[in-house]
């Protein structure tokens, strides 16, 4: 396992406000059991913020027809909706919903050519709801896999995630499984799928980000 790039600074910042902490504490209550059990949630905490960065290692599963979930978390809605941003026609929306624990790199779900990139700002809404889609931060990706299909990818942030980033440039050609972009600190992730896509998953589903088989395009 290694450490996300963006996770360099706020681990920094992290380490050495505890290390200041830790130092008045030991000044306060010298050495004993309070001091101990101080010490060790100061620890417990530290790592807990690190293993959030973390980047596991994994062998993405690819194939041309076939969606590949996106992020790590748990499948919150399967849905036939209208697209309204970019798209603009009825669509089959799937939600993950990344909790804290989630690793919270983001992957694009089909190798294609991005047409669209806008980051909104909005509100911090608990991701889990359906106004956070429209309401919240959030970015939205349109990917065109090739002349008679399109799917689009949407960030959100949640009400503790407080920062997206986005590599997604527009006239990029990207790779399944390739890094998109990483939401720090709980959120969520919408796909649009063409109505005539297999989906692969069900509501409450554990997914897991380049590994897990949202859907299977019809081609």
């Amino acid at each position: 396992m290694t450490i996300h790039k963006e996770g360099y600074g706020i681990i920094r910042t992290f380490f050495l406000i505890l290390a200041i902490l830790d130092v008045i504490l030991y000044f306060a209550f010298g050495t004993g059991l309070l001091l101990n059990i101080l010490l060790f949630l100061s620890l417990a905490f530290f790592l807990l913020i690190v293993s959030f960065f973390r980047v596991p290692k994994r062998v993405p599963v690819v194939g041309d027809n076939l969606v590949m979930a996106p992020a790590d978390g748990k499948v919150v809605v399967i849905e036939e909706t209208v697209e309204l941003e970019y798209l603009k026609d009825r669509r089959i929306q799937v939600s993950i919903f990344m909790s804290p624990l989630n690793v919270h790199i983001n992957w694009y779900p089909i190798n294609g050519v991005i047409k669209y990139f806008k980051h909104h700002s909005g509100l911090f809404l608990k991701a889990w709801l359906p106004k956070s889609s429209t309401d919240n931060e959030r970015t939205t990706i349109v990917i065109e896999k090739d002349s008679k299909t399109t799917i689009l990818m949407r960030q959100i942030a949640g009400a503790v995630a407080r920062r997206i980033v986005s590599y997604a440039k527009e006239g990029e050609s990207v790779n399944q499984c390739q890094q998109e972009g990483f939401i720090k600190f709980g959120s969520r992730v919408d796909l649009y799928l063409p109505l005539d896509t297999k989906i692969e998953v069900e509501l409450n589903q554990e997914v897991t980000g380049s590994q897990t088989i949202i859907g299977r395009l019809n081609e």
